[in-house]
């Protein structure tokens, strides 16, 4: 199946940033979505907003740290549009500090969300694509995947797995599954309120304010890679302010 008309696609942290904007553009072109994320009354508007609009969405609430809530977003899927076509592994976290504030405890939850929450939607969707015979893993890394900073070692740490675990995943995943990564720059979100470090947070925030692109850039770069033709695995795309270094 290719275009993204009647695609079923569910995507994790879909209640803000870069998973609303997803969710609002692929509605818009007429894909049916899954929405979870933690959040559960900002994905209940979101849900509404879409069906306005004419869209067709469901929600659950789902934490990506908590296996079992991945297994129940695709089982949903297929409860109520008798498939899955499309896994957006979006939710993540950036707690960013220093390594000398040895806060443990941020680096331990950045790990949970940011790698363990990927591998878990693997686990809950892999072996549904596996009997479709057809799916589509897209999942929001980090230009931090690809260039480390003082302040991110540990977030970028965590982005570095999922390219790693992503190129596996595609390497594994035969002629009928696709396996695309996708790098957002600075983007126009709530990411820098995440960092308790004040210093941090104000010059990721200052960054932002600056050069930051908004969500919906990075959503049509995801809607791109899906509507490729089946054969066309789309497997990284990087999108970046043109003013980021």
């Amino acid at each position: 199946m290719s275009g993204i008309e009647g695609k079923v696609v569910a995507i994790t942290g879909a209640s803000s940033g870069i998973g609303e904007a997803t969710a609002l553009l692929l509605a818009e072109r007429g894909a049916q979505l899954v929405l979870g994320a933690r959040r559960s009354p900002r994905l209940a508007e979101l849900v509404a907003r879409i069906e306005k609009a004419g869209g067709a969405a469901v929600q659950i609430r789902t934490d990506v740290t908590r296996r079992d809530d991945l297994h129940a977003l695709v089982a949903l899927a297929e409860e109520r549009f008798g498939r899955l076509d499309v896994l957006v592994n979006n939710a993540g976290v950036g707690t960013i500090s220093p390594l000398d504030d040895l806060r443990v405890e941020e680096w331990d939850h950045m790990i949970d969300v940011n790698v363990k929450g990927v591998l878990h939607g693997i686990a809950a969707a892999l072996p549904v694509f596996r009997a479709q015979g057809t799916g589509h893993f897209v999942t929001t890394a980090s230009t931090a995947a690809f260039r480390i900073v003082p302040a991110m070692a540990v977030y970028a740490g965590s982005k570095f797995a999922v390219r790693a675990i992503c190129e596996g995943l595609r390497q594994e995943a035969g002629d009928s599954l696709r396996v695309t990564t996708v790098s957002p720059g600075a983007t126009a979100t709530d990411f820098a309120e995440a960092s308790t470090n004040r210093r941090v947070r104000a010059e990721i925030t200052k960054m932002r304010d600056d050069i930051a692109i908004p969500p919906d850039a990075i959503a049509r770069a995801i809607a791109f890679a899906i509507e490729q033709p089946a054969a066309v695995d789309v497997s990284e795309i990087v999108v970046r302010p043109t003013a980021q270094s």
